[in-house]
């Protein structure tokens, strides 16, 4: 798998010579030795406790995304996926440690146990002052002897963080950071693997799989699931939570789930019973990252007046996404004008068996025309044209089916609203100009011919330009002269003549090669072909 790397040796030394350059002077580096990875914050305070974390690189922005004023006073980082060295938390500990001493936030896992806690009993020896505290809130294994430390890691930087910058000494920085280690509890989600940089993906799910627990660096999770709707997995998930009362709750992108998606993830989670007890959201964001995981974890934190204090303080570190009290959503009405022209509903048994014969075959083709949309577009004319006959197929008996110029008004204004992007207002247009024509005793070959008119004249394309209208226009000179099965017919052969074209004039496909177009059919035209035969196939 490609990744934007230089080598895989200088990966971690080269990620933070970036972060480094995008701090403004904020963070700094230990200089000496390129096997020490150590970044810190450029204006240490000596006078307060020194907070340090880290553990192996892979987890942007954690660990190293922290550091700054109210978090950590330094990062360790370590390889992908491993521990620093003993040398290296050591060289962490002495150039951050003053006479307060310093307290280590180290992952519940056996690396960062060992080098972590070796590197405290040397820098002791040498005088430092020097306190632990170990996060295990993984959720996922309940009888494990040692669960793992994950994304409830951050609460522990950012509570302990707060307190060290508000002067508290040592052993009260150390009491409320464990305090919140025992109490943080996660949970994680995912549908794929990470990929280490400059390695093939290990590939372990099949489609529609999820695996219900698995850890930062891919281990297997505790189950194997058919991945539900949100909704579902948010209760999957949340029930096995064990809090009581008000809660502090992080989402966290585990690495490639999309803004999209942990948004929805994030409303599933608050409308849970667990959710409903959250005073405080934190993201959703990648913050404990495995690479590019396609997943997401949730932790929960119970909160006391000065838990809460230290989560809501604003901190200069651009990676933390800051906590929100939750607050119902604001609502406004839709404005007014925007209600549009009333309908008075009729029937007309014809023109509604035609209606739902479109809309049905259009649904019905969601997947075919997505998959041929994905080779020439993004992928989502089925979606679209699904959309608008989905919206057309709820309303079919509030149409005013007899009147066919307030039909074509009512198909304007349904699918206009239902349907975005260039394809709604297109056929938006569509219908409202065959609607004029009909209120002017146009017929209804002729009133079509004025609605593709009117979208050619804002649409830009014509025949032969690989678009809609390579099957529409033909269908509806059929349709004039020799009928419905004729029209059918000759949106097919549009269509199926979209395929030998070699550029398309509008619309995503007009940006691809015709290496790429060869053989393909525009998806709009095929969707065309595909509502006239629905039409002929109805009468």
């Amino acid at each position: 798998m490609a990744h934007f790397i230089e080598a895989r040796a200088t990966l971690v030394g080269d990620a933070i010579a970036g972060l480094l350059a995008a701090s403004g002077g904020r963070l700094a580096r230990l200089d000496g030795d390129p096997d020490i990875r150590v970044v810190l914050r450029a204006d240490l305070d000596a006078d307060k406790v020194a907070v340090i974390s880290g553990g192996g690189s892979g987890h942007e922005p954690a660990h190293a995304g922290f550091v700054g004023a109210g978090m950590l006073s330094a990062a360790v980082c370590g390889d992908v996926f491993a521990s620093p060295s003993v040398d290296a938390v050591l060289a962490g500990i002495l150039a951050v440690t003053g006479p307060a001493g310093c307290l280590l936030i180290i992952k519940n896992y056996a690396g960062d146990r060992l080098n972590f806690g070796l590197a405290a009993e040397r820098a002791r020896a040498l005088g430092r002052k020097v306190e632990t505290v170990v996060v295990s809130d993984d959720i996922a294994l309940p009888a494990a002897k040692q669960p793992r430390g994950v994304a409830g890691t951050l609460f522990v930087h950012k509570v302990a963080g707060h307190a060290a910058q508000a002067g508290a000494p040592l052993e009260a920085v150390a009491a409320l950071a464990r305090r919140v280690a025992d109490s943080a509890q996660s949970l994680g989600i995912a549908v794929s693997t990470a990929t280490i940089p400059g390695s093939p993906r290990s590939e372990r799910f099949v489609g529609g799989q999820a695996e219900l627990g698995l850890g930062i660096h891919g281990e297997p999770g505790v189950e194997r699931i058919a991945l539900p709707g949100a909704g579902d997995l948010a209760r999957l998930m949340t029930e096995r939570f064990s809090a009581t009362g008000p809660l502090a709750l992080l989402m966290n992108n585990l690495g490639s789930a999309t803004a999209l998606e942990m948004q929805v993830l994030t409303q599933a989670v608050l409308a849970t019973d667990l959710g409903r007890r959250v005073r405080l959201l934190l993201g959703p964001a990648p913050l404990m990252t495995a690479l590019d995981m396609h997943g997401a974890s949730v932790s929960i934190l119970p909160l006391d007046d000065a838990i809460e204090a230290a989560l809501l303080a604003p901190v200069p570190v651009p990676a933390w996404p800051g906590a929100v009290r939750i607050a119902p959503p604001v609502l406004r009405p839709l404005p007014a004008e925007l209600a549009g022209e009333s309908f008075a509903p009729s029937r007309d048994p014809a023109v509604a068996a035609r209606l739902a014969a479109v809309t049905r075959a259009l649904i019905a083709s969601e997947g075919a025309l997505n998959a041929l949309d994905a080779k020439v577009g993004d992928g989502d004319t089925g979606t679209t044209f699904a959309g608008a006959a989905r919206a057309v197929e709820a309303e079919i008996d509030r149409l005013p089916q007899a009147d066919p110029a307030a039909l074509c008004r009512a198909l304007a204004e349904r699918i206009g609203r239902a349907v975005g992007g260039s394809s709604g207002v297109l056929a938006s247009i569509f219908f409202a100009a065959a609607a004029s024509a009909l209120t002017d005793g146009a017929s209804w070959p002729d009133a079509l011919e004025d609605g593709v008119a009117r979208v050619r004249g804002y649409g830009g394309a014509g025949p032969g330009d690989r678009t809609l209208l390579d099957a529409l226009i033909p269908a509806l000179e059929a349709l004039k002269s020799d009928g419905l099965d004729a029209a059918a017919a000759a949106a097919r052969a549009g269509a199926a003549a979209t395929a030998r074209m070699d550029r398309a004039a509008t619309g995503r496909s007009s940006y691809l090669a015709a290496a790429d177009l060869a053989g393909v059919e525009d998806p709009g035209a095929a969707g065309v072909a595909m509502a006239f035969e629905a039409l002929a196939a109805a009468r």
